[in-house]
């Protein structure tokens, strides 16, 4: 059963890595249609709120993952659940996997030319029955969309991974979706030059703890410093707020109803005290509708003061003892 929750407006599928994967060969195997899976992390979040093109393209996505830690803690702070991170570069390589074990084909579009060269080949030695279904460059201009498109279709790619930065990713996939005839479309920004070997990635430590963001920062300081503080800053805020304000509402919701239930065991105690009530009066309609009303109401007390009334008329009329004299 398909289960969601939500953050800063955006709508998240409470999924493991595993199940995203199959989720996304069973859309392979079952139609032809465009399906849209967004990677959507800190940054997203913060960009939507400014960016309407994003925002819409982030609302029609058929999947969203949480990618990053910080969106995982936020959402399960405020009291929603999700089981874990699944990050874009995972979710891909989760996907290579599956697509060389299913006989998918797959296409890559991104990064330099040398980078995704590179990541075919790499590809073609980690999984020798994935069908590499072709690859392209990400260096494009406006005037070329259409040719790109007409290729991809073309090729007959059951999964498009999209290795541009974003907010073009996520814009550009929603704006071709139903010409690119692609199953599954997958943004993963920068993992082709991970996968690649390009960039390295940052150590499992790094990633559990949630400073994934800490380490790319180290491996490119001048190009990311100023986008991180900024972008940090106001998610830390943004999601703090509605971790409050949800939490606050979950106060007053439970208040509400404990409210109700002493309401409703309130309101049973007094149709209890009715009903007590109305039995006593019945009882006493019975016994004013007695054939003879003036006779007496039989009262067990005054019964028992009559036997003892009669056994001590009976004592004094009994006969004496006769003395004899001598």
């Amino acid at each position: 059963m398909k289960q969601n929750v939500s953050l800063l407006g955006v709508e998240f599928d409470a999924v493991t890595l595993d199940q995203a994967a199959q989720r996304c060969v069973d859309i392979c195997r079952r139609s032809n249609n465009s399906h849209i899976v967004m990677t959507i992390n800190a940054s997203h979040l913060c960009m939507m709120r400014r960016d309407a093109e994003l925002a819409h393209a982030c609302s029609a996505a058929d999947m969203t993952v949480a990618d990053g830690m910080p969106v995982v803690w936020a959402i399960r702070a405020s009291g929603q659940h999700m089981p874990e991170r699944v990050a874009g570069i995972d979710l891909m390589e989760g996907l290579l996997r599956a697509a060389a074990s299913n006989g998918l084909c797959v296409y890559f579009l991104g990064a330099h030319q040398d980078v995704v060269e590179k990541l075919v080949r790499v590809c073609e030695a980690r999984f020798p029955q994935l069908k590499i279904a072709g690859f392209r460059n990400g260096y494009f201009g406006p005037d070329e969309h259409d040719v790109i498109v007409d290729e991809i279709r073309a090729s007959g790619a059951h999964i498009l991974f999209i290795g541009l930065p974003s907010p073009f990713k996520e814009v550009w996939s929603e704006r071709y979706r139903e010409r690119l005839q692609v199953p599954v479309i997958l943004g993963v920004g920068g993992s082709f030059d991970v996968l690649a070997g390009f960039i390295k990635r940052a150590p499992r430590l790094f990633q559990s703890l949630g400073l994934e963001w800490f380490w790319r920062l180290m491996m490119e300081p001048r190009k990311l410093w100023r986008r991180y503080l900024s972008t940090n800053s106001e998610f830390i805020w943004l999601a703090l707020r509605e971790v409050v304000a949800r939490r606050a509402y979950a106060v007053r919701r439970e208040s509400a109803l404990a409210g109700s239930a002493n309401a409703v065991r309130r309101d049973n105690r007094i149709v209890v005290s009715e009903r007590r009530m109305a039995d006593r009066r019945i009882l006493v309609r019975r016994r004013s509708n007695v054939r003879n009303p003036q006779a007496p109401i039989p009262d067990r007390r005054r019964g028992i003061e009559r036997r003892v009334s009669e056994r001590r008329a009976r004592t004094a009329n009994a006969p004496k003892d006769i003395e004899v004299s001598a």
